[in-house]
């Protein structure tokens, strides 16, 4: 029975301390990544690779999953808001959805998916095949080389990824509702232009920001720290680390957008 009780609270016990472990790594990972962004002297080099890789790479799925989105939501918005007789405010309607909520969140995940990914695995093969102890033997902090010009990169990046899957977005609601369903193309450019506000405009810039910190941080961190992964080592370790930087940065993604979201509201 004693052997009962004390192995749960053992268990709890060595799960809280390396919960706290991996929060207090991952919190010094963050600040040195940042502080050697303003490292002299700049990666000019390596941070437009990293906008090219992250952002220009991610038009295509991000155009793709903006005018569906705009599209969806029109066609939604329209049959919700013809109950009540308000079928002019579909304009109002998708556009303050995708800019406020949608565009930066979608947005974030779609580069999870393409960019986030691939930073996880690609990190993590390094670790694994010693090229970031190599790094070091050759007096190149691995952090600065490898983290921090991404870092940069997903700063610049998601806000231009965000307004283009915006703009998308609202094309698609026009093309449902107006060109599909008959509302007048006047009106629902009106509305859009009436009900959207700098403010607006601004929280969703915010957002794209922090998932930039987020999406980044996450990524590479598990594939830094891959060679410390209990489950397994190698191919098996990677790919561990890459399925868990996306699953968290999804999450965390949408943890922080409920909390940006509850303080400027």
């Amino acid at each position: 029975m004693e052997t009962l009780i004390v192995n749960p609270v053992r268990n709890t016990g060595r799960n809280t301390l390396a919960l706290i472990t991996t929060l207090g790594r991952a919190g010094v990972f963050f600040v040195r990544s940042v502080f050697f962004v303003f490292y002299l002297p700049f990666q000019w080099r390596r941070t437009l690779e990293q906008v090219y890789f992250i952002g220009a790479k991610s038009v295509t799925v991000i155009i793709l999953t903006g005018g569906f989105t705009g599209m969806v939501l029109g066609l939604q918005g329209y049959y919700t808001l013809s109950k009540f007789g308000s079928e002019g405010l579909l304009g109002s309607a998708v556009a303050l959805t995708l800019i406020k909520e949608l565009g930066p969140v979608l947005t974030a995940i779609m580069v999870i998916a393409r960019a986030g990914s691939a930073m996880a695995a690609e990190i993590g093969i390094m670790r694994i095949s010693e090229q970031i102890d190599a790094l070091k033997t050759m007096n190149i902090n691995p952090i600065r080389f490898l983290v921090s010009s991404r870092l940069l990169a997903g700063v610049l990046s998601f806000p231009l990824l965000t307004a283009l899957f915006d703009t998308v977005g609202i094309l698609g609601g026009y093309l449902t509702g107006s060109k599909l369903l008959g509302i007048n193309p006047g009106i629902y450019f009106y509305r859009v232009e009436t009900s959207v506000l700098m403010s607006d405009v601004r929280e969703g810039f915010i957002k794209s920001v922090v998932f930039a910190l987020t999406v980044i941080t996450v990524s590479c961190f598990h594939g830094y720290f891959t060679h410390l992964r209990k489950e397994g080592f190698g191919a098996k370790g990677v790919s561990l680390s890459t399925t868990t930087a996306v699953v968290q940065s999804c999450v965390i993604v949408l943890i922080v957008d409920y909390v940006i979201t509850s303080f400027l509201l």
